[in-house]
């Protein structure tokens, strides 16, 4: 019977794949896989595989050994113990990003949520709650859907560690952190997170992944991070399906 189901899956597939063929998540021409990306697209976006900052995930040119540092981490280590991302973003995979956030496409959330496994690998590990960067309930409202949540509900589901969808809240509506400096961003998410007084008890000495869509200035990380170690957990990770890096060609 189990192989009859399978063979039986096998064949709806096939039907649906050629009736609707799978799409590119970038460019949505026909591919083959419907869990991937075609070979121009693939090209051209930069998956972060090469030695990083052990804090903020920043990539090196070159290998500097176990646990090194960048020099912004060195002068000012983040609150998140560790950050890490699937790729860079920039204009490659910038259409990717905004399609899933603005366009309605969260059919693409199993797809990048799988992305999300191998830099997020050590970090799974190691958590024991992961959640994802709340929106204010006014732009849930308006938007429908949080981004961050659907990637945090995929990577728990694929990962078997536990998902708190509401660890956290976010208590004050932010403007937007487009086209201001890290020190704006920094003050634009000041006191933005809480931890609700029902979640203190098991989030009391654990671990957590923060899950975000994109990592620019780490401002809105750094903000949600503080407010789970308030709230009782003992360590906070990060990972994002895209980081801006700084002078990536």
């Amino acid at each position: 019977m189990a192989r009859f189901r399978a063979i039986l899956k096998s064949t709806v597939q096939a039907c649906a794949d050629y009736i609707w063929p799978p799409m590119c998540v970038g460019c949505e021409t026909p591919i083959r896989d419907a869990q991937g990306l075609c070979a121009r697209c693939w090209d051209s976006v930069t998956f972060l595989s090469g030695p990083v900052c052990e804090a903020c995930g920043v990539p090196f040119e070159y290998d500097l050994g176990p646990g090194a540092l960048c020099g912004d981490c060195m002068r000012a280590r983040p609150p998140f113990q560790r950050a890490r991302a699937a790729f860079i973003y920039d204009d490659a995979s910038r259409s990717m990003i905004l399609a899933f956030k603005h366009a309605d496409r969260t059919d693409l959330a199993p797809v990048l949520a799988t992305w999300l496994r191998r830099p997020a690998a050590a970090l799974l590990a190691d958590a024991d709650i992961i959640a994802p960067v709340p929106l204010h309930w006014t732009r849930l409202l308006s938007q429908r859907f949080n981004q961050a949540a659907l990637l945090s509900n995929r990577l728990a589901r694929l990962s078997g560690t536990k998902p708190v969808p509401d660890l956290l809240v976010r208590q004050k509506r932010t403007g937007t952190q487009g086209g201001k400096s890290r020190r704006a961003r920094q003050r634009n998410v000041q006191g933005a997170f809480k931890v609700p007084a029902r979640h203190r008890a098991q989030l009391r000495d654990k671990r957590v992944l923060l899950v975000d869509d994109v990592m620019t200035t780490g401002a809105t990380l750094d903000a949600g991070a503080r407010a789970l170690l308030r709230g009782g957990a003992s360590a906070v990770d990060v990972i994002t399906l895209a980081r801006v890096v700084l002078n990536h060609p």
